[in-house]
């Protein structure tokens, strides 16, 4: 029955959405760089940046928060970041979308932290924007 009701509230409201987006058991947060989507513990956007420019602000933001335990997987097209950050485990994925168009999934301990990941997004941002 609440399955069915979710599902009724998601039709009603659909019309209405636009060009937002509607995420079932989760939320969107309207941000700079585009849409943040928090679902399931993980936080995720695009950046309207290459992967290899994503990738070392990913690096640089990791660093600059003191990161320990850190272990990089690159591959060509996708990527993790995973490390220690004040006592919470932290795994960054960054994964090439288009040229100019790379998506950051974060996720901030067992469950996830929703205020910790956009913490970091914003700081990721933040690198974006120096390096342009």
């Amino acid at each position: 029955m609440r399955k069915r009701a979710a599902w009724i509230l998601i039709l009603l409201i659909l019309p209405l959405a636009g060009c937002a987006a509607v995420v079932a058991g989760g939320a969107a947060v309207t941000a700079g760089t585009g849409t943040y989507l928090y679902v399931n513990g993980e936080m995720r956007t695009d950046y309207p940046n290459g992967f290899e420019e994503v990738w070392k602000a990913c690096e640089k933001t990791v660093a600059s928060m003191r990161g320990v335990d850190v272990v990089p997987a690159k591959e060509i097209s996708e990527g993790t970041i995973e490390a220690t950050i004040d006592g919470e485990r932290v795994r960054i994925s960054v994964k090439y979308k288009a040229m100019k168009a790379t998506t950051v999934a974060i996720r901030v301990g067992i469950i996830g932290n929703e205020q910790s990941s956009q913490f970091l997004h914003d700081k990721i941002l933040e690198f974006l924007t120096r390096s342009s």
